[in-house]
């Protein structure tokens, strides 16, 4: 059967006092909708089958969908009149029948697991709407599942309109919903803003389901988190700390060891193998995969990194680069995007790596630029050297043989070349490529000049 989803996105969150939609607030580096997004997907809903409502800062929350998945598709609420008003935008996703979910875009913790079992429940049990429930100690502001005397489902009351005994109701509705498309759509018009918010709520779509004949059902999700969303900057602060100590938790499972979570961020998506070390103020975010035996930080940023086995990275920043196995590197250290660094290569104390390939074995000790170069194996770098790539219009490449020695403050005038097992002197502009096996020296003639007045003015001020 067919299956659709309509995601609510339109919420202003004016409590979260910022300038983008909340949707697009962050939980561990990635935005709340991506999470909802991601869960959808993961139950099997195609992409072109799922709508997404917008509202305010539309145009932040489309752009960024589309870049996720142009197959996305977004209407847009230009006035909030309440859940089943949001949804009303998007009835066209209803028109090719089959069942419809319908999520919040703003809690992040729903997941592949629990929408398909709630369809699995809806499916099996007839139901024209299966509402996803949870209990919760602190219903604080959820509308309330009203069960009959038997227990079976009677209504949702939002939290405005309870009486004193339906607010002591602790079994509370997710704002996760699976529907018959048709008997949705059917209900739809048929809504009232007769309540206090004068809002058309989507919870009162049970009801004129039953009354047309339709089945109403409950799945209880096992896990009550699914239902958490931010409505402040303290609730997101809760989702983050949740959501940080979840994926520590199935680290932690998984054989990697963490000395102390102090200042600890891991992304959702990122992989650590057994026996790595994540030190304190260490964060992996993106599609970051780190292989076995690594000790990452202390305050180390790697994002859409892969790491092989046995490295070491001590305060260094990476981005979109790939580091093989055995490398040392740090403290202080950038490895810009497209930077790829071999086997066994050190790289020492502020150094910055930028859209290079470094070879096997190869050591930048200290205080070095390189950038936009193919670098051989065994390479040896001394203090202060630079590959200077930009002439201020255009950017050139370097190339280094296996085994050249780079003396102390070279500079490397690309484009240049220099060859296997050369050696360039300290202090040398280089820019003309060196021959294999030679010595380059590029320096300017000496000069002395004696008696300089200066000297003998900075001596007696001493």
């Amino acid at each position: 059967m067919e299956k659709s989803a309509i995601v609510l996105a339109a919420g202003d969150g004016k409590r979260m006092r910022s300038n983008n939609p909340k949707v697009m607030c962050e939980v561990l580096g990635d935005p709340m909708i991506d999470w909802v997004l991601d869960a959808a997907a993961e139950a099997g809903i195609p992409a072109e089958n799922t709508g997404i409502v917008v509202g305010n800062g539309a145009e932040i929350v489309s752009a960024h969908i589309a870049e996720k998945c142009p197959a996305y598709r977004t209407f847009m609420q230009t006035e909030r009149k309440g859940t089943g008003h949001a949804v009303m935008q998007a009835e066209e996703m209803l028109k090719n029948g089959g069942n419809v979910l319908v999520l919040c875009g703003d809690a992040p913790f729903v997941n592949g697991e629990t929408i398909s079992a709630a369809l699995k429940e809806h499916e099996t049990s007839g139901n024209a709407v299966t509402v996803v429930a949870a209990e919760l100690p602190d219903p604080a502001g959820y509308g309330r599942i009203i069960r009959a005397e038997d227990g079976s489902f009677d209504s949702i009351v939002e939290k405005k309109d309870c009486t004193p005994e339906q607010l002591a109701v602790t079994e509370i509705n997710s704002g996760v919903y699976w529907f018959n498309a048709d008997a949705l759509a059917k209900a739809l018009p048929k809504l009232a803003a007769e309540n206090a918010a004068g809002e058309y709520y989507l919870t009162d779509t049970v009801a004129i389901i039953r009354d047309d004949g339709g089945k109403a059902g409950i799945f209880t999700a096992p896990d009550a988190d699914i239902v958490l969303g931010a409505n402040s900057r303290a609730d997101l602060l809760q989702l983050n700390i949740i959501a940080k100590m979840r994926v520590i938790g199935m680290h932690l499972d998984n054989g990697v060891e963490f000395v102390s979570t102090d200042g600890i961020i891991i992304g959702r998506n990122v992989e650590i193998g057994r026996d790595t070390r994540i030190l304190p103020g260490t964060i992996l975010r993106g599609n970051t995969v780190i292989g076995e035996g690594c000790v990452l930080g202390p305050n180390t940023l790697i994002e859409n990194c892969k790491i092989g086995n046995g490295v070491i990275l001590n305060s260094v920043q990476a981005y979109d680069s790939r580091v093989c196995d055995h490398v040392k590197a740090g403290p202080f250290v950038q490895l810009r995007p497209g930077t790829v660094l071999h086997d066994g290569v050190k790289i020492g104390d502020f150094v910055e790596v930028k859209n290079s390939e470094i070879g096997i074995n190869t050591a930048i000790a200290h205080l070095t630029y390189v950038g936009d170069s193919d670098v051989g194996k065994g390479v040896n770098f001394g203090c202060g050297c630079v590959t200077a790539n930009y002439d201020g219009i255009n950017k050139y490449r370097t190339k280094i043989g296996d085994y050249a020695f780079i003396g102390c403050n070279t500079n490397l005038i690309a484009p240049v070349e220099i060859g296997e097992n050369a050696t360039t002197a300290a202090g040398s502009t280089i820019t003309k490529s060196v021959p294999p096996d030679s010595l380059a020296v590029e320096r300017a003639q000496t000069k002395i000049i004696d008696h300089w007045e200066k000297n003998f003015k900075r001596k007696k001020k001493a």
